[in-house]
């Protein structure tokens, strides 16, 4: 049972000290806000986490989908205790949404990251962008998944779009209604690797794996007529064992995607423009209007969008604020150097109001 998910002799050799505890190894397959459903040996349980691992671990380190854990079997109990998180390969993670903020990782050990969007009117390059830049820092190969293709009339238009802001990621696009290009997205789920589908509430993506399973194991819904997106029906993560012998890891709809600890991600994501940006003569340069520099160049001559540079920007804003929260003195120098600069431009008001002769 447990060689079908993924089971493999470096994760026996990673659970041996576990073993030894009288622990038995699973992978969580579905997630919900209650608890887990674990795979093991003997089939599927129900278990929970055990409060001594909750408050020992940090966010990022809790117990998420598509995890390996050490858990403690209690035999006439309703659930089993999970103690252990085995070490992942991999770790899809965002800020999670609210006023706390802090880390959530929505998909752990998955090989391949399918960025699912539609190709109807919700079709986003900016959060594509972002999408890639957290998939690159999870360290699972990202690929783009253009849904309902039946609904597009110029398909390699949107394709040519989609790919460039890609920078290498494979871009597909498919149809589940119609079949098309849903052989090219299962060769990418051979016997024992994992998938996640990744993407905003509505994108297609339990269509996607129903269709790739055979059978309707996601509930599903049409498309609203108002904005072309469709409905948000997923509520839980779970990972399903396809006929094909792949897994794949269904995930509800995100309505935002805040980056965690993505720098390398940004940086792989934006290849572009941190190739350009090496090119600047000075290695401080704001490209705001500095001489030789390359970024202002590209743009000049097309090479760059605007709008591309825009968004690289935001990421790193976005990323440099979260350091700065999670580092009081970076945030104390920070507000001092912003109370300097309204200080100056306040001055600079009040001088320009005098007038010469005051």
């Amino acid at each position: 049972m447990l060689t079908s998910y993924g089971w493999s002799d470096e994760l026996r050799q990673a659970f041996a000290p576990y073993a030894a505890q009288g622990l038995a190894p699973g992978r969580i397959v579905v997630q919900q806000r209650g608890g887990y459903r674990l795979v093991t040996e003997e089939g599927e349980i129900e278990a929970r986490a055990s409060g001594s691992l909750m408050k020992a671990a940090r966010d990022e380190d809790r117990p998420a989908a598509g995890d390996w854990v050490a858990f403690e079997p209690r035999p006439g109990e309703t659930t089993a205790l999970v103690r252990h998180v085995l070490p992942r390969r991999t770790a899809f993670i965002r800020k999670a949404s609210g006023r706390v903020g802090g880390a959530q990782v929505v998909a752990a050990n998955a090989d391949v990251a399918f960025l699912v969007t539609s190709m109807n009117a919700d079709l986003n390059l900016r959060r594509l962008e972002r999408y890639l830049a957290t998939a690159y820092e999870s360290g699972a190969d990202p690929l783009i998944v253009l849904t309902k293709a039946d609904l597009v009339d110029d398909i390699d238009a949107a394709v040519e779009q989609v790919e460039a802001i890609a920078f290498g990621a494979p871009v597909l696009a498919i149809s589940a209604r119609t079949g098309r290009g849903l052989d090219a997205v299962a060769a990418h789920l051979p016997p024992g690797r994992t998938g996640v589908l990744l993407g905003s509430s509505g994108a297609g993506k339990s269509t996607l794996l129903n269709a790739l399973a055979g059978t309707e194991r996601m509930a599903t819904g049409e498309i609203r007529e108002d904005d072309a997106r469709g409905r948000h029906t997923t509520t839980h993560r779970e990972l399903v064992l396809l006929p094909s012998g792949g897994l794949i890891l269904d995930t509800p709809g995100m309505r935002e995607l805040g980056l965690w600890d993505a720098e390398a991600g940004v940086a792989t994501a934006f290849e572009d423009v941190e190739a350009l940006a090496g090119e600047c003569r000075f290695s401080d340069c704001s490209h705001e209007g500095e001489p030789g520099c390359a970024i202002r160049a590209a743009i000049a001559t097309g090479e760059l969008s605007t709008e591309r540079l825009a968004a690289y920007r935001k990421l790193q804003a976005e990323l440099a604020f979260e350091h700065r929260r999670g580092d009081a003195r970076a945030e104390r120098e920070n507000r001092k150097l912003w109370a300097s600069r309204h200080k100056t431009a306040r001055a600079w008001i009040k001088q320009k109001r005098k007038g010469p002769d005051d």
